[in-house]
């Protein structure tokens, strides 16, 4: 009876480690991935699966504010995120990100440097560069003609009543309405805030909705003919044959970086360093711009580039563009959490 016992014994003991085995092995073997809508085209996934046999189970988020607030209160882990500058520091400073082990990411000497060392993650400790763009004005040349758009004023204009398309982003419409007062380079604090507030109220009777999911679907099914819009989407939605025109506004652009970051509590670290590896080999981050539209950080996936996409000024702006814009910054938790306040006191006007 006794041997009975210790046999059963060791059967429990063999059983609860293979059953722990499969737990780890599986972990191992999958990646959660959270990240913007178009940022990573159809079958670029599976081609990494198709080569390290690791799954990529993979999700999407409209915001910086709403995959901010998914990690935060849930309890879903993910691998890898992608958020935008200034939510890398606050992600960062509020310790919900773990260093990044850049010996692992072999082609991380494949970025250019300047985008590297940024204010928001010095030595880029917490996060990897991964797209970069803007943020301009978009119209439908049907409905609205070139001449008539140049500034970001002109989206105040009464003849638009009910029919302007936001970016769903706190931080990029609150810039938008400063750059369209004349300031450029003011600080941010909450005065300024509560006067772009202001100013955006006066805006609210020629706004039909907020979209980040994709800027673009708005103007496709025609909900809109004018907007703000980033110049990733304008592109893709060109390249299907639609009369979309991209402006610069002479106001200026504003400028942004998505990076990939590590949560604090992810499972599946080491395949979360072999796709970030993978998604910066030159030739992936070739396709991805080519596909999606947005610009790569990768200067050697630049190389590989058509000239039509090289030479396209929606995508890679010459440096008169880009001096003329700004390109958005870090702030504090005090001042983000005021963006967010009276950005919802806005849309519920």
């Amino acid at each position: 009876m006794i041997m009975f016992i210790r046999l059963l014994c060791i059967i429990i003991i063999l059983f609860i480690q293979y059953q722990y085995i499969n737990i780890v092995e599986k972990k191992n073997n999958t990646v959660f991935f959270y990240n913007w809508t178009e940022y990573v085209p159809n079958g670029i996934l599976e081609e990494f699966t198709k080569e390290t046999g690791i799954k990529v189970i993979y999700s999407t988020y409209e915001s910086n504010e709403s995959m901010y607030a998914k990690l935060k209160t849930y309890d879903q882990k993910y691998d890898l995120v992608v958020p935008s500058t200034y939510f890398v520091t606050k992600m960062k400073n509020e310790g919900m990100l773990q260093k990044i082990d850049k010996k692992q990411i072999t082609n991380f000497k494949h970025l250019d440097h300047k985008f590297l060392n940024k204010s928001f993650d010095y030595k880029n400790e917490y996060s990897i560069p991964y797209i970069w763009g803007a943020t301009g004005i978009g119209i439908n040349t049907n409905f609205i003609k070139d001449k008539d758009i140049n500034s970001w004023k002109d989206l105040w204009n009464t003849k638009y009543v009910k029919s302007i398309s936001l970016i769903d982003d706190a931080k990029e419409v609150f810039q938008m309405a400063l750059l369209k007062l004349g300031y450029k380079s003011c600080p941010m604090n909450i005065n300024n805030i509560q006067m772009a507030f202001q100013e955006l109220k006066k805006l609210m009777p020629n706004i039909v909705l907020f979209n980040s999911d994709n800027p673009g679907y708005p103007f496709i099914e025609g909900a809109v003919n004018i907007g703000m819009i980033w110049n990733g989407s304008a592109y893709a939605i060109q390249k299907l044959g639609f009369p979309l025109k991209f402006i610069w506004p002479k106001e200026g652009g504003i400028f942004w970086m998505d990076s990939f970051v590590i949560p604090h509590n992810a499972n599946n670290v080491k395949g979360a360093l072999q796709l970030i590896n993978f998604l910066l080999r030159p030739e992936i981050a070739a396709k991805i711009t080519t596909i999606t539209g947005y610009s790569t950080p990768n200067i050697d996936a630049q190389k590989l580039l058509p000239l039509e996409i090289i030479n396209n000024n929606i995508l890679y702006p010459n440096n008169n563009i880009i001096k003329q814009g700004i390109w958005q910054n870090e702030t504090s938790d005090s001042i983000t959490k005021e963006y967010e306040i009276n950005f919802q006191k806005l849309k519920n006007l």
